[in-house]
């Protein structure tokens, strides 16, 4: 009981302490506006596109593109690669996947069809299907090893935890007044029950997705090794617990300036546990010099990304007609410009990167809440 209240609380009181906080900051509702509507509508007109803060999170982007680029200018030493996992024949689920995402992807982008109402529902399949076909191509490339294969139990749980997590993460968007929401989910060809299990259905995608993207970038062994040699960076859990805390207060009071909490409060506060109770995590990595886990678990996020946004831009342009009550669009305050092919704003793709290694730490701790398995390549595995 020790144990599982000293994981809990700080995770508890991230979600009490945004209450707090609206209780003064909207002193007639006590909570911000559209706060419970479930899917998220448009609150708000937030502040529009702002040239000075732009350019610097440019080029705080920038320089983190150069890390990525070119790590043996910032210390890192890179190693001889290990060799090529043996490959393995395509298993049947990456047909069966590879099927499942082109149909739905044709059915959500071509709207009307001769299936009738299952347009409305080709986002969860379309999804799963894309997050099968990765499995087998990561089976394929990694000598018959893949979470499906190999830890079938883990990526059903990760679903489970995808479905809690993506609330979780929903909820602080509440607070920063809708970096973005879902303007088709009142579509009237649909109850508002329907919608809502569409939703819980279409949010247990998103960890296996990522996770996914994790397993096939470790079976390029030049990629898996390029950050493993780097400085030794111990992060104070402390401090990144009670940071994050601060800022998930302070954000409802100044939910413009501050819309980039979302990506890194729940981070910290995650994170800073984990490290304050010695669970490994990726920063347990980092600390030993190995900057991999973190930085692939990243790009894996910002790469299934691209799918994300491009899937969703395609599923309502041109507007009419709406079939996809999924689809989202972002406010984001001062950046929200260039759209390729997207409605996120090309500046907001970083964003996936930390959120990426937020779904490994809220696994992670719900592992260690709950005493599943967390583990994910085949290194993992052969170390029981």
């Amino acid at each position: 009981m020790q144990r599982f209240c000293g994981l809990v609380w700080p995770i508890v009181l991230s979600i009490t302490l945004p209450l707090v906080a609206a209780w003064f900051a909207y002193p007639e509702t006590h909570l911000p506006p559209g706060f419970g509507i479930f899917p998220p509508l448009v609150v708000d007109n937030p502040p529009g596109f702002n040239l000075v803060i732009f350019v610097a999170l440019a080029l705080i982007e920038a320089a983190i593109v150069f890390f990525l680029l070119f790590p043996q200018w910032f210390g890192f030493n890179i190693p001889t690669p290990p060799p090529k996992p043996v490959s393995a024949r395509f298993p049947v689920w990456f047909w069966i996947g590879t099927v499942l995402t082109l149909f739905f992807w044709w059915l959500m982008w071509k709207r009307v069809t001769p299936f009738g109402d299952l347009v409305y529902y080709a986002f969860t399949p379309m999804w799963w299907g894309f997050i099968l076909a990765l499995d087998g191509l990561v089976y394929h490339r990694n000598d018959g090893y893949s979470l499906l294969a190999a830890r079938p139990k883990t990526l059903l749980i990760s679903a489970v935890v995808s479905l809690t997590g993506w609330f979780y993460f929903e909820y602080f968007d509440y607070f920063a007044l809708g970096n973005w929401y879902y303007p088709n989910s009142t579509m009237p060809e649909l109850s508002h029950t329907s919608v809502v299990l569409l939703y819980l259905t279409a949010y247990t995608t998103v960890w296996p997705a990522i996770f996914e993207w994790y397993t096939l970038l470790n079976t390029f062994p030049r990629l898996a090794s390029r950050y493993s040699n780097g400085p030794k960076v111990a992060l104070p859990g402390g401090l990144l617990l009670w940071g994050g805390l601060f800022l998930i207060f302070i954000v409802v009071f100044f939910p413009y300036p501050l819309f980039w909490v979302m990506w890194i409060g729940p981070l910290a506060i995650f994170s800073g546990q984990l490290i304050r109770k010695n669970i490994w995590n990726p920063f347990t990595a980092m600390a030993e010099g190995n900057w991999g886990p973190a930085l692939l678990m990243a790009l894996s996020a910002m790469l299934n990304g691209f799918f994300w946004e491009l899937w969703n831009w395609g599923s309502a342009h041109p507007a009419q007609p709406v079939t996809n009550p999924n689809y989202w669009m972002y406010d984001i305050p001062y950046v929200n410009v260039i759209h390729i092919f997207a409605e996120m704003p090309l500046l907001g793709y970083m964003g996936y990167m930390p959120f990426g290694i937020l779904a490994w730490a809220i696994f992670i701790w719900l592992g260690a809440l709950f005493g599943f398995d967390t583990k994910l390549l085949k290194g993992d595995l052969d170390k029981g």
